[in-house]
């Protein structure tokens, strides 16, 4: 059940786009990694998401969190998506999908 939930917020990450490149974050590169867990209850998950942006100084490095926090949320199954922001290690290009790098013409 948990993979399913992982699998679903990627989904959900898929729909989110960095303003100021038209691919979305997750293919960009720009998720380091989803961590789901079941809740000791057995009622629900909390996921924990590990994300960068493409630059210290970019203008979407407090609304991308927030907006993927309330999307992962609205999933029936989750209780709380917290998002964590580190630049550790800084982003680049070789973090993109093929798929983005056709997209913006680096291939």
């Amino acid at each position: 059940m948990t993979k399913k939930i992982e699998e679903q917020v990627v989904e959900v990450l898929k729909t989110i786009y960095d303003p100021e490149i038209p691919v979305n974050i997750y293919e960009l590169g720009l998720i380091y990694f989803v961590n789901v867990k079941e809740s000791l209850s057995g009622d629900g998950f909390f996921v924990n998401v590990e994300m960068t942006v493409t630059s210290p100084n970019c203008p979407a490095i407090e609304s991308l969190p927030e907006e993927m926090s309330y999307k992962v949320e609205k999933l029936e199954e989750v209780i709380k998506c917290d998002v964590e922001v580190t630049f550790d290690p800084p982003w680049d290009r070789s973090f993109m999908s093929e798929e983005a790098k056709l997209e913006l013409g680096f291939l």
